[in-house]
């Protein structure tokens, strides 16, 4: 009897490969597939669902729209700065500005609507793309979705609608090209490269993080020419490196087709090269594992070097690298981490389905557990043919002509509004926003630069503001002045007095305000829940110059 029950059990978890169980013919167009689901709730979760306030979470998308705007009104590309009084004039890197170009005009078709819902959209997309990579890869299903929970979870620490978001699609695909050319030797998929780079260097200056990638996989083929498993692979190494040296001269070359030239890349690479920058920006400090989307990332990093060490098939030397500089990447700041993420999941899953397979198949290991992986893993083989028999494809198609129309819309659905993307009262300063809007000031605002891109968007062109978060454009020696003013450290009057401000805007209960209020220099003229505004001058007028006043 226990034979035979051993036996059942045995047929149940292995099924054949023409049992799969299909929906009829019309109903698999009716059906959406796994990554239609994970795309539906993404794009939804991020444009009506809790994260989507948070996607307007960094101000620095409003000084965005505004260049985008600038760019759309004067058909030209900026090249000196307009936004702020410190550096008015002086010359600056729009190095952005396709995107700003793109999300200006669907700022001023459809709002901020249409750029939370543009941001949505990019980061569904970028996650889908990682699930259908996964399952191409032959990933297990159940296991392909769970570690894509895991770095959806581990990324929203950078879910910003911010031009970041175009970089995670690109490395993506960048990657998806390298391992298509490595696994199958399709050369063609490299002339893609410089395509791409074209369109990348002008959108982000995460393209650098391209280059990483490919200098990877031609040090892969460089060591297989250089310590073969046999004089077989020499030959072919061979052939990948000169393929991926002539396409790494051509993407280069096409770095430099933007407005700015060489120039560009010397301005990025002082900018990163700069170690007091990169040590007080907060997006470039390193993680702080304290919080739930670091958390995430940490348990990928530990379960890559598990999966690594416990396969029993090599891991190719191509494959170590890039899962090496993704926990380099993402230990060394806090923005890498939604890359690293990416790129760790797309390498551990097939690890990790590859280790379940052999558990499976294991007399080594003990029954229950070997019972329990053959299930798992031929419950996931059932699921992703299932999965791949599913043309359902419909609904995403409806879910975003729905969206559009919403944005187009006003956000409204009917007489009901289902969008209204807006900054967050409680982290941004909208209501002493809306009183230096209203008294029509052009005095320039000191305020902290998490804010400056909030007031570019709200006030320019009528206010310019001290400081804002394009710190390659202010430079080291203006932040070290900067954080002596909002940290109050010795000297922060004179600094301030030299940043030429008519009102500082700063959080409630700060250093700086804590200072303000006792010196007579400075009058808080408005005051709330989030921050407290000042004008300068002793005795300053508290009224908004048609006598009503502006202190509540």
């Amino acid at each position: 009897m226990e034979t035979n029950a051993k036996d059942a059990d045995t047929e149940s978890t292995q099924a054949p490969a023409g049992s799969t169980i299909s929906p009829a013919n019309w109903l698999r167009f009716f059906i959406p597939t796994v990554c239609d689901l994970v795309f539906i709730l993404l794009l939804i979760g991020l444009s009506w669902g809790p994260l989507a306030k948070g996607l307007l979470g960094d101000a620095g998308i409003g000084w965005h729209i505004r260049t985008g705007h600038l760019i759309l009104g004067t058909r030209s590309i900026p090249r000196l700065d307009p936004f702020s009084s410190t550096m008015h004039g002086k010359t600056w890197y729009a190095w952005e500005w396709l995107y700003d170009a793109g999300v200006g005009a669907i700022h001023r078709a459809a709002g901020l609507n249409g750029v939370v819902f543009f941001s949505a959209l990019l980061i569904a997309l970028t996650f889908v793309l990682v699930l259908r990579m996964m399952l191409a890869r032959g990933v297990n299903l159940p296991v392909a979705v769970i570690l894509l929970l895991l770095g959806v979870s581990a990324s929203t620490i950078h879910f910003f609608a911010r031009p970041h978001v175009l970089s995670w699609l690109f490395t993506l695909i960048w990657f998806g090209l390298l391992e298509r050319f490595e696994g199958g030797g399709k050369t063609r998929c490299l002339l893609w490269l410089p395509v791409l780079t074209l369109l990348w260097v002008n959108l982000h200056g995460g393209f650098v993080v391209g280059f990483i990638l490919l200098a990877i996989y031609f040090v892969s083929a460089l060591v297989t020419r250089l310590v073969p498993r046999s004089e077989q692979d020499r030959g072919p190494a061979f052939v990948q490196m000169q393929a991926l040296g002539v396409a790494g001269i051509l993407a280069f070359a096409a770095t430099f087709a933007n407005p700015y030239g060489y120039k560009l890349h010397i301005h990025i690479y002082q900018y990163l090269t700069d170690r007091f920058l990169m040590d007080h920006i907060d997006e470039f400090l390193s993680p702080n594992f304290h919080g739930l989307a670091q958390k995430c990332f940490a348990g990928l990093v530990l379960l890559a070097m598990v999966a690594v060490a416990a396969a029993r098939k090599r891991v190719g030397l191509s494959h170590l690298l890039v899962m090496l500089f993704a926990i380099y990447a993402g230990l060394y700041a806090a923005r890498n981490i939604p890359v690293s993420s990416m790129l760790l999941v797309l390498i551990v899953g097939q690890q990790t389905s590859g280790w379940l397979q052999e558990m499976a198949g294991s007399r080594e290991v003990a029954e229950r557990i070997r019972r329990l992986t053959a299930r798992l893993d031929s419950f996931g083989t059932r699921m992703s043919r299932l999965d791949s028999s599913l043309r359902g494809h419909l609904w995403p198609f409806l879910v975003v002509i729905l969206a559009l129309w919403i944005c187009g819309n006003g956000g409204r659905l009917g007489s009901t509004r289902v969008l209204d993307a807006r900054f967050d009262d409680a982290r941004f300063p909208t209501q002493a926003t809306d009183r230096l809007e209203r008294n029509g000031n052009r005095e320039a605002v000191f305020c902290p630069d998490k804010w400056g891109g909030y007031l570019i968007y709200r006030l320019y062109p009528q206010t310019l503001v001290a400081v804002d978060d394009r710190h390659d454009l202010y430079g080291a020696e203006f932040l070290k002045r900067y954080l002596k003013i909002v940290r109050g450290e010795p000297g922060w009057r004179d600094s301030l007095e030299d940043m030429n401000a008519g009102w500082v805007l700063v959080p409630v209960n700060s250093p700086v305000s804590s200072l303000l209020e006792e010196t007579d220099r400075w009058t808080a003229a408005y005051r709330d829940d989030t921050s407290v505004l000042y004008r300068h001058g002793e005795g300053a007028d508290r009224t908004d110059g048609r006598g009503r006043p502006l202190l509540h």
